[in-house]
């Protein structure tokens, strides 16, 4: 998916789903509604290279679809007053999945990518491949049994997963999460459910989420990483989210930075999730002497209050995370020379909120001058939510690169 909205007019043109001319202008004028969340017909030709005659039938396609509406009217200088275009929330609904070991945050959002419910399980101790999959079902159908008049609308389910995801020539994905100790993973029998399902890496569903909505909106190459229990990273290049050969690249989190340094999960040393994953951070707070409870939220703001407060072993802990972090940074500037780079995740969020000017600096260090002179860190847009976000992003992109209803009837009364 390119860049909203600067790559509306790229879509067709880059997707092979798209079969002819008038879907490529649906789909551009539907994405510009999402992302801007208005506009009139004129502002859907002019953003789009069409006519005003091919904006209108357009929109009158969309509108037929029950997918946008004409919602006020605009006063205009002189000539008939112009209708504002909006889409129509109720439309279609899509359903995101941040799924960890430990448990499952499932989200529910409507047309304009509203959050309208939202469902937990799990959550406190690591799990199987088959608990997760209860608990994705789970949390689901308690979604359905709350939206029962919603649900004829759903258009699927999208889950962002804690490891590789793969997918064959036949459409099926299937996990590889090696640093969690499982074997290959098939997607589909996570969700007992008969609802369309598509899966990715977390990571690079946080990037589709900051690309559409977020702090990477507009730009064409940037990295949104991801820190929480794991590392993870999510690289838009040239307007699209980057998966390499078999959706592997990005990587990060197992790319070493001392190949004598601690054990990672993954069984290597020193790889950036050994130093900058929630519990290795802990750990080596622990390994000084630091005292606390827990291991997740709770904990890191404790080590940063008392690195605050002088505690010199928090103090020691805190230089060593934003100096790795800086390096681990540095080398994807050098790497991508990105626009902007983008930390998330809630280990991510955390330090942001107390260190992004240290870290920032550090970064700038140890990447090259004049690719460190060429962007700007952000802390992401959505917080703990963002990776369901864009997890739920996956369906919306299906709704969008679908053909039109009028062609679909078409094909289907050929076909009989």
């Amino acid at each position: 998916m390119p860049t909203p909205p600067d790559g509306e007019r790229r879509l067709g043109r880059q997707s092979p789903t798209i079969k002819s001319l008038r879907v490529q202008n649906r789909s551009a004028a539907l994405t510009q509604l999402i992302t801007d969340g208005s506009a009139t017909r004129a502002e859907i030709a002019a953003a789009n290279g069409l006519s005003s005659a091919s904006a209108t039938n357009i929109v009158g396609d969309l509108i037929a679809e029950g997918l946008i509406a004409e919602t006020v009217l605009l006063a205009s200088q002189g000539g008939r007053p112009t209708s504002l275009l909006e889409p129509v929330a109720d439309g279609a609904y899509f359903i995101g999945a941040d799924v960890g070991e430990r448990g499952v945050a499932v989200e529910m959002f409507d047309l304009t990518m509203n959050r309208v419910d939202q469902e937990f399980r799990g959550g406190r101790f690591e799990e199987s491949p088959d608990a997760i999959g209860r608990d994705l079902t789970d949390a689901v159908e308690a979604l359905h049994l709350r939206n029962l008049g919603r649900w004829s609308r759903v258009v699927g389910v999208g889950l962002g997963l804690p490891g590789i995801v793969e997918t064959d020539a036949a459409g099926a994905q299937t996990l590889y999460a090696e640093s969690l100790g499982w074997p290959p993973v098939p997607v589909r029998p996570l969700l007992d459910h008969d609802l369309p399902l598509v899966a990715e890496n977390g990571a690079k569903t946080q990037a589709k989420a900051e690309q559409w909505f977020g702090a990477a909106r507009g730009v064409q190459h940037a990295v949104v990483a991801l820190l929480g229990r794991g590392v993870g990273l999510g690289v838009i290049a040239g307007g699209e989210v980057y998966r390499g050969h078999a959706s592997s690249a990005s990587e990060w989190g197992h790319v070493s930075l001392d190949r004598t340094g601690p054990v990672c999960r993954c069984g290597r040393r020193g790889c950036v999730e050994a130093f900058l994953g929630a519990q290795a951070i802990l750990d080596r707070w622990a390994e000084l002497g630091g005292s606390f409870e827990g291991s997740g939220w709770g904990a890191i703001g404790k080590l940063l209050d008392a690195a605050e407060a002088g505690d010199a072993v928090a103090e020691q802990v805190v230089d060593e995370v934003v100096a790795n972090l800086g390096v681990a940074l540095g080398g994807l500037v050098n790497l991508y020379n990105p626009q902007r780079v983008i930390i998330g995740g809630w280990v991510g969020i955390r330090l942001m909120e107390r260190l992004s000017e240290r870290i920032e600096s550090t970064a700038k260090a140890a990447a090259l001058r004049r690719p460190a002179e060429q962007f700007t860190l952000l802390p992401c847009t959505f917080g703990g939510d963002t990776v369901a976000i864009g997890a739920a992003v996956m369906p919306l992109e299906s709704l969008i690169a679908a053909p039109l209803a009028a062609e679909q009837s078409r094909a289907a009364r050929s076909a009989g």
